[in-house]
């Protein structure tokens, strides 16, 4: 295969799986325009083979729609990825010692950013006190986000650079004050460096087969001129398409940013591993309830601004009281401008974690999408997991209950909420369908569908994110072994391997297998990655 930089054009694509309901047993497809033109058989595809500029031999390769990642942080994600990353540390011992040399290896930054420590996976649980990130440090301004970002620890150095009021005490900052901290920090990003950051993002995603991203962006996670400059950025140079969400109670605002919706994570609380998400009954290993930032009144005046606007709302929402609050809320708002009006708009809920089976009821009436992030469940999942630990086994096993939801007939949109977990969307489909509480598995093309045309869908488009005629040439070829149909339940999987059926195959995903290899991406007929050497 050979790389194409030139803008989109009539291309046939050839001798390969091509996933596309429009014919389940599909080996070629034709894309003009930056549209999907047809969908067909090897045979049929020679009528197209002299009127278009290329044809492209698939060699048995797998097209399939590109992934819409539908929650993501990118300028995060891409200082992740050229910053330090403490996820990988087994113990404080060791993060210390990747935090000395990352210091000595930049001695020229302004400020040293990091991410991922987990002090849920470090044996003692404890964090970096502030005295061993001064020494580790060299005494300079330093800020590591715990692998949730819903708190940090913090050198002295940057604590002074803190305007607000800050707690000096040797603790994690959460809320308020590590949103200070925060700001203080990405200040000291440059312009240079950022968009550095948004381009090793927006790279590192093509590379994975990703078309969309969703950037969940706002006052308290990043700057105005962070949010318009990736905007900028992704609409000028070749790569994934970015869809912009303005987290923030301010509809003009969110419009005049260039905003799809006020929306993304506009906190109504926080996360399970900072004990900062909403709970109605306590923590099993604290004695609190963690941290409400909205109630049911803002959240209902918010929905309600926001569809007469014309633009989505969502919230971030992971404890039961914050879920509560937010079904709570659009009720409300359902009541003054109409249940139709409310469906009609799609708005969101983030995370949604922590769901009753009211509130998954309520989610169906309502309209609400679930964006959700199936990494975390095999991250944090299980009777050993975090999320016990938090919570406790019984509540804990009732977290992320994908299969409720769409069998209520929820909308799903699946994401990664990077850098909280890694970009990956075949090992995100895979988490949906082997979710460590069986229950709450759904099958591999459900996911995949959830993982394509999902966010499509989260974003009011109904055309997209799957190879059909008219449909946008938004699309991934992997490397990948043979094809099969994977379920929860096993009467459906013989059912759907049946050739009648017409179900077209997915690579298996069963864990310990290798993941698909993507070979190239094309967002809108425009190859915006192609895999070394092919």
């Amino acid at each position: 295969m050979s790389e194409r930089t030139a803008g989109p054009r009539t291309v046939l694509l050839r001798r390969g799986e091509v996933h596309s309901p429009a014919d389940p047993f599909a080996t070629a497809m034709v894309v003009e325009h930056g549209h999907v033109a047809w969908v067909g058989s090897e045979g049929a595809a020679d009528a197209f083979a002299d009127g278009v500029d290329e044809v492209l031999d698939l060699d048995g390769a797998l097209v399939t729609p590109a992934f819409t990642d539908a929650h993501v942080h990118t300028t995060a994600t891409g200082l992740a990825l050229t910053g330090l990353d403490l996820s990988t540390a087994p113990t404080l011992e060791a993060a210390l010692a990747l935090v000395r040399e990352f210091a000595a290896a930049r001695p020229h930054d302004r400020v040293l950013l990091g991410h991922g420590w987990d002090t849920a996976r470090w044996p003692g649980g404890r964090p970096p006190a502030r005295a061993e990130l001064d020494e580790a440090t060299g005494h300079r301004p330093l800020y590591l986000s715990r692998i949730d970002v819903h708190s940090a620890v913090v050198s002295t150095a940057l604590l002074d650079l803190v305007a607000a009021d800050v707690p000096r005490e040797d603790a994690p900052l959460t809320a308020d004050a590590h949103h200070a901290v925060r700001a203080a920090a990405l200040a000291a990003v440059t312009p240079a460096q950022r968009a550095e950051a948004q381009r090793a993002a927006l790279a590192h995603a093509a590379s994975l087969g990703i078309g969309s991203l969703h950037e969940c962006a706002g006052p308290d996670i990043s700057s105005e001129d962070d949010f318009t400059g990736l905007l900028t950025l992704a609409a000028r140079e070749p790569g994934p398409r970015v869809v912009g969400y303005w987290a923030e109670q301010d509809v003009d605002k969110a419009r005049d940013l260039g905003a799809l919706g006020a929306a993304g994570d506009l906190f109504v609380d926080g996360a399970l591993g900072s004990h900062t998400a909403c709970l109605h009954q306590p923590y099993a290993d604290a004695g609190h309830t963690g941290i409400a930032y909205l109630d049911a009144g803002a959240v209902a005046a918010h929905v309600v601004a926001c569809t007469e606007a014309g633009l989505q709302a969502g919230f971030h929402a992971i404890g039961d009281a914050a879920v509560t609050a937010v079904v709570t809320g659009v009720r409300v708002a359902a009541d003054k401008v109409g249940l139709a009006r409310i469906r009609a708009a799609r708005h969101r809920v983030e995370h949604a974690e922590m769901l009753t089976p009211e509130a998954v009821a309520a989610f169906a009436e309502l309209g609400l999408t679930a964006s959700v992030q199936p990494a975390f469940d095999a991250l944090w999942g299980g009777p050993d997991g975090m999320y016990a630990q938090r919570l406790g086994a019984e509540r804990a096993a009732a977290l992320n209950p994908f299969a409720a939801l769409l069998r209520a007939g929820v909308p799903l949109a699946l994401g990664s909420d990077s850098p909280v977990t890694p970009i990956d969307p075949w090992g995100t489909v895979r988490a949906a369908a082997f979710h460590r509480t069986p229950e709450h598995r759904i099958s591999v093309r459900a996911a995949f569908t959830a993982h394509t045309r999902g966010g499509w869908r989260a974003i009011g488009r109904d055309d997209a994110g799957v190879l059909v005629p008219g449909a946008p040439a938004d699309y991934a070829v992997w490397r990948t072994g043979a094809l099969v149909v994977q379920a929860p339940d096993d009467r459906v999987a013989r059912w759907s391997t049946d050739p009648r059926s017409g179900t077209p195959g997915l690579p298996d995903l069963t864990p310990g297998t290798g993941l698909p290899v993507c070979l190239r991406t094309v967002v809108g007929g425009r190859t915006v990655f192609v895999r070394p050497g092919e």
